[in-house]
């Protein structure tokens, strides 16, 4: 860093920082974060959902603060850091006149501000995106065996904070297609390959779970223009408010004057476009573009500080932009002053409903990872998410949680029950229902193997399931049931029935611990065969609701 910082540069950021510390500590936790807060619990070299960038960044924290904060302390110093990257991306020494303008640009964009505090992985992917490229700009003026091993280790510090990370490596390699042959630069690549490692070795040992459920066993919904297309667009105004034409203007006007330039354009539009095309097939989430937010501060800022009718109309429309965020990030605090109830509202208050009644008693919730970990964080008992046939697998399916709650009387927590023990007040006008269960037992960990090819409806064929107990202990074949539910094209239950396998072994009556049973079973016709393209093999131990215990299996129509 050999630029040298104006003084009235520290002056804003420590300001935004102080402002950052004091929001952190005083709103409570979204569900994301307690969700990444659980991850903390139990360091790993990957998780459900991501890679572990966050889950280090909450651990970090939580050495030395407390409760929220001990949470998002790491998201302030890392918003921070990418603040500083950014303004020495920007050439031009003209912009030392210029610092409110550039804190202007930042801080209007919506979700730059967001993730000054909130602990999410794009707060890393932000920090080591504008990191990355800053050594990137030295690594193409000077390449050296240094710049290549600290490229390396970013690349693979942006691969571990969230797998989006690959399109700024590619695009940014696309954009000069001639480090293919620079020794330097594969030098970098076989230095984040090696870095990144044990993340490869922790999908092999999970199956590539993750990577399975991303790709393939996520539901979506059948395309809407409106939703999917329309969406995506309007994210596209909303990450930066009301600076939206004047930042695209400066995108559109911007010049390939050098290979850094061309990486922040190909960054930029690379991002637009893959996710354009994506917004044909899948809801794009408006986390999901915020990459484009680095590229376009040094397009923007460059622009602008050649330009003063563009850079005085930029900044007016940034302190709307700062005034709506400053009222809004008020009302994450004080709900009085929210348009809405958020997720950062009520939530201690129905953790302290539920542990009024039960105290440490652990609860089980139906298919909710996010009230599971907002509950551990505030109350900070056991809980756990039972998942279902009709949710999704997320952490709580792969890691040992359930092994707390086993054989011990838990608050089994759902909206669906018929009977239920107690009505709890939940967010806004909400109820939520729970009964007593005396001896917890489930054996969701259960996987049901299905080895054949084809498998058809109009057919009568017998087909193997192989049933493998993960547990210690054998298990009654009388404590569970079978089931087949069937799905749509989007990976929509429609369908759920009951499944009569044939043993193969009919002496034996249970499922020993550690092993496989073989098992035959034919296709039960469902109601509406015209609407189902998948289905899965399912279980029910002990009249709990059958769980996810097969991959997604395709029907031949």
């Amino acid at each position: 860093m050999t630029q040298k910082l104006p003084k009235s540069f520290f002056y804003f950021l420590s300001t935004i920082f102080l402002i950052n510390l004091l929001q952190s500590h005083f709103t409570e936790l979204i569900f994301d974060e307690a969700y990444y807060w659980y991850y903390a619990q139990d360091m790993a070299w990957g998780y459900f959902d991501h890679p572990p960038m966050v889950a280090l960044l909450v651990k970090i924290s939580s050495f030395f603060f407390n409760g929220e904060l001990g949470v998002r302390f790491m998201s302030c110093i890392l918003s921070a850091g990418t603040t500083i990257f950014l303004w020495f991306l920007i050439d031009s020494e003209k912009k030392k006149e210029y610092v409110p303008h550039f804190f202007a640009l930042v801080f209007s964009m919506t979700l730059l501000n967001a993730y000054g505090f909130f602990t999410l992985p794009d707060t890393p992917l932000l920090f080591f995106t504008a990191l990355f490229l800053w050594i990137y700009k030295k690594f193409i003026a000077a390449p050296s065996i240094t710049l290549s091993v600290i490229l390396g280790i970013t690349m693979a510090a942006l691969m571990y904070s969230k797998y989006h990370a690959v399109l700024v490596i590619v695009f940014v390699l696309l954009s000069n297609i001639k480090l293919i042959t620079n020794k330097y630069a594969w030098l970098a690549v076989v230095i984040a390959l090696v870095c990144f490692t044990p993340h490869f070795i922790w999908l092999f040992e999970n199956d590539f779970i993750s990577i399975k459920y991303h790709i393939s066993e996520r539901p979506n919904q059948a395309y809407k223009f409106e939703k999917f297309t329309l969406g995506f667009i309007l994210n596209l105004v909303a990450i930066f408010g009301f600076t939206f034409p004047l930042v695209y203007y400066a995108l559109f006007k911007s010049k390939n004057t050098d290979k850094f330039t061309n990486a922040l354009r190909y960054l930029t539009y690379g991002v637009l476009i893959f996710f354009f095309i994506s917004s044909f097939s899948k809801r794009v989430q408006t986390q999901w573009i915020i990459i484009v937010c680095i590229p376009m501060v040094v397009l923007v800022a460059n622009y602008m500080l050649k330009n003063d009718t563009h850079r005085k109309w930029l900044c007016r429309l940034a302190l709307i932009n700062i005034a709506i965020i400053l009222f809004l990030r008020i009302g994450l605090v004080h709900e009085p002053f929210s348009p809405i109830l958020y997720e950062s509202h009520q939530n201690k208050k129905w953790v302290n409903a539920i542990t009024s009644e039960v105290g440490d008693m652990p609860v089980v919730f139906e298919n909710s990872y996010r009230n599971a970990s907002m509950y551990a964080f505030y109350s900070g008992n056991i809980s756990y998410s039972l998942n279902n046939i009709h949710y999704r697998q997320n952490q709580y399916t792969i890691d040992s949680s359930q092994y707390k709650v086993q054989h011990q009387k838990i608050l089994y927590i759902s909206n669906y029950l018929n009977k239920w023990d107690l009505n709890f007040d939940g967010k806004g006008d909400g109820k939520t229902k729970a009964k007593y269960i005396d001896n917890f037992e489930s054996f969701k960990s259960i996987r049901c193997i299905v080895e054949d090819d084809i498998f058809s409806l109009k057919s009568q064929k017998e087909y193997i399931l192989k049933v493998y107990n993960p547990y210690n202990q054998t298990i009654d074949l009388n404590k569970i049931k079978f089931g087949i539910a069937y799905t749509n094209a989007y990976k929509t239950v429609k369908e759920v029935h009951s499944l009569v396998p044939i043993k193969q072994n009919k002496q034996n009556k249970t499922l020993k611990a550690k092993d496989s049973t073989l098992f035959l079973f034919k296709l039960v016709p469902p109601t509406k065969p015209e609407d189902l393209e998948y289905f899965k093999i399912s279980i029910s131990e002990n009249n709990l609701p059958f769980g996810l215990n097969s991959k997604t299996i395709k029907l031949e129509k």
